[in-house]
């Protein structure tokens, strides 16, 4: 097979090969040179033990009980979600002896062969190796487990027998649904039935880790479609239940446009968001799980969910504590939620549209007008209204006045100096009239 692979990825290969040890490539990085896509993340499996390996590069690391080596490169202008260089990891053939926890193995025996360390990955298409020859540009591609096969028809398939894939490390139960997620693949029934049997191990798994894949499935262009396989998983109800709850919850009643239940209109926004921020988008899922704790139906057959935007707000934080988000993360995620309820009335004035901005704040007016967006396309309406349009530009209008005292281009001293004033509570006054 013939491949381009990037200098620092090259680099990594010659140091291994010229001190005359195996190195392939592994996992996702093979996998995505097979589709065609640029790799964005690049794992190594070698013969050579870690402490080898940490001698042949002035930089690596090594902080796990596993054996693991990450490797940076200084040049890398790309970042991961959290703003750092991606890890370039190595790890030593394995054979793996139980997973006590499901989710780590109780411990690590270095394997012999490439296909040793092969049998342990979790699925077909990521038990794929890449391995070097005399020619720079030529590989030879390794399959025992028939991975390119499965490319060729979509399939995500568990590496032996699933239940014991599942069983060995929880959290590929998530990671299989992220992947065909990504890849519009589907997920081949007997594993997608081992993921149905073994829902409970999920609980095994940090909440930090649910939250990652969570992200990285929000962040594909298909996020609604990966909400649904987690749905028939029975994977979603374990995450976020409080969106679950929403599918029972109908909205069609008189006078309301709604044509769905809470659910799926909450999907239904997620599928119509524009927006490549998981922040948004979770906002965006989220954004109505204030309506079932606040459903009633009238008399008359409206149903209502009066203040839901409030109660939706105290859930979402709710949600983001148990899922360790962090608190820049976790503010602006209850704000795009509390909010998103905003009134567009032609009759507001500048001080109302002031007043929206400081609870919203400045940098997230995009984003709580994406999910706005999201919610009017899920619930069957148009992408906007002539209402909606004009409450933008008095946005943009707004946002050239003073918003507070410190955006004044004059002081208290000038204030004193025009108009003969002494220090006093009066030359607040008039700073905050101006």
């Amino acid at each position: 097979m013939e491949a381009h692979l990037p200098a620092f990825v090259k680099k990594i290969i010659a140091t291994f090969t010229d001190h005359n040890w195996e190195i392939y490539v592994v996992g996702g990085a093979v996998r995505d040179l097979l589709l065609g896509h640029d790799p964005v993340d690049w794992d190594f499996t070698t013969n050579a033990k870690p402490e080898i390996i940490l001698s042949l590069f002035d930089k690596a690391f090594c902080d796990n009980r596993f054996g693991t080596v990450g490797l940076t490169n200084p040049q890398e202008a790309k970042k991961n979600y959290y703003g750092k260089p991606p890890v370039y990891e190595i790890t030593t053939f394995r054979q793996e002896t139980g997973y006590t926890d499901h989710r780590r193995p109780d411990a690590v025996a270095w394997g012999k062969t490439i296909q040793d360390d092969l049998v342990r990955r979790d699925f077909t298409i990521n038990a794929i190796a890449l391995q070097p020859t005399s020619k720079p540009e030529d590989f030879n591609l390794i399959d025992p487990h028939y991975g390119q096969a499965d490319l060729q028809k979509k399939l995500i398939r568990a590496v032996g027998d699933p239940v014991k894939r599942f069983q060995e490390d929880a959290l590929r139960m998530m990671r299989a649904v992220r992947i065909a997620t990504q890849l519009g693949f589907q997920i081949e029934p007997k594993t997608f039935v081992a993921i149905q049997q073994n829902l409970h191990l999920i609980d095994h798994v940090s909440a930090e880790r649910c939250r990652d894949e969570l992200l990285k499935l929000l962040s594909y262009p298909h996020a609604a479609d990966g909400y649904l396989i987690l749905r028939r998983a029975g994977l979603a109800e374990k995450i976020l239940p409080e969106v679950e709850r929403g599918f029972g919850v109908e909205q069609k009643s008189p006078g309301r446009h709604h044509l769905w239940s809470v659910g799926i209109h909450s999907v239904k926004a997620l599928a119509a968001c524009r927006s490549d921020d998981p922040i948004v988008k979770l906002a965006v899922l989220l954004h109505d799980v204030g309506k079932p704790p606040t459903v009633k139906k009238q008399p008359d057959g409206t149903i209502t969910f009066y203040n839901h935007e409030m109660a939706g707000a105290q859930i979402t934080r709710r949600i983001a504590q148990r899922l360790r988000f962090s608190k820049k993360d976790s503010q602006r995620l209850v704000k795009l939620v509390r909010w998103h309820q905003f009134t567009v009335d032609e009759r507001q004035t500048d001080k109302a549209h002031r007043r929206f901005i400081r609870h919203v704040g400045k940098e997230n007016l995009k984003d709580i007008l994406a999910v706005r967006r999201a919610d009017r396309i899920g619930g069957g309406a148009r992408e906007t209204s002539w209402r909606l349009e004009r409450f933008k530009q008095k946005l943009i209008a707004v946002q050239k006045q003073p918003f507070s005292i410190k955006d004044l281009k004059i002081d208290g001293h000038d204030v004193m100096a025009t108009l003969h004033l002494k220090p006093g509570p009066a030359v607040g006054q008039v700073l905050k009239r101006l």
